[in-house]
């Protein structure tokens, strides 16, 4: 792989792009915080994307795309005499060598769960760290990551279960109370039920090492992956999904499964 010393040379040559583009392009010159931060997401979806696919090319070049995003918004703090690139990572060093003294200081951490634990406390004590536990969980991120952080950060002050195992009476007690209101047909409560169902999914996950947004887009994939075939090979037989029937749609998912298993 390439030095450091090649690697900053890149770092500076791509900074020089970027200040050329944001003078002398009217697109590049354009943009604001505003207007970039609806692309920042979509380029932080289509890296998750290349890394669930776990596609090396793709990782690279969308690294890039949100390397670009970061540059740029500090660019634009820079004009404004705010901070520049060097700030936010002066900033970013100083966080991680402060939340790392098992490495930088005296402390002692001898497993990952025991410097997350560290790590909430002493985010907490910091001078401009978050006022509440909770509040460090972004209100925008998708609902099951949400679920899964807020739980992670509460479990790091020692809110959690005693043993994993006690988690599954309340499952079942959330599934069963999910079925009580669905049996009623009393869509509100259903709705909160079954929010309360996932959530208790959610934290059986976190409690089993399993990450439930990971897991379901395995499924996700799987899914994708069979109906897929259901719709090739039901066109391959001359025939619309609409026309057949759930038994011959049956038959073709389970080619698919068994197809998986070669």
């Amino acid at each position: 792989m390439h030095s450091r010393t090649q690697i900053l040379e890149s770092v500076n040559r791509f900074l020089d792009v970027l200040d050329e583009l944001r003078e002398k392009c009217p697109w590049d010159r354009k943009q604001t915080n505003d207007s970039l931060r609806p692309n920042t997401i979509e380029e932080v979806f289509e890296l998750s994307d290349a890394l669930v696919a776990n596609d090396t090319q793709n990782i690279c070049k969308e690294l890039g795309d949100v390397f670009l995003h970061i540059a740029f918004y500090s660019k634009i703090a820079s004009e404004k005499g705010k901070f520049d690139l060097k700030d936010v990572c002066d900033r970013l060093c100083d966080k991680l060598i402060y939340r790392h003294p098992h490495v930088f200081g005296t402390e002692k951490a001898e497993t990952a769960g025991e410097v997350c634990k560290n790590w909430e406390q002493l985010k907490m004590s910091e001078k401009d760290g978050n006022k509440t536990i909770l509040s460090g969980v972004p209100v925008s991120l998708p609902s099951l990551i949400k679920a899964f952080r807020m739980q992670e950060k509460a479990a790091n002050v020692g809110f959690d279960w005693e043993k994993r195992e006690d988690v599954w009476g309340k499952v079942r007690e959330e599934l069963d109370e999910l079925q009580a209101e669905m049996d009623k047909g009393d869509k509100k409560n259903s709705e909160k039920e079954f929010g309360d169902f996932i959530f208790s999914l959610v934290n059986a996950g976190r409690l089993y090492d399993i990450n439930p947004d990971n897991a379901l887009e395995l499924t996700n994939k799987k899914f994708r992956s069979r109906f897929s075939y259901v719709e090739e090979h039901s066109i391959k037989q001359g025939k619309n999904l609409k026309d057949m029937s759930l038994a011959e749609m049956d038959a073709l998912w389970n080619e698919a499964k068994e197809m998986e298993k070669k």
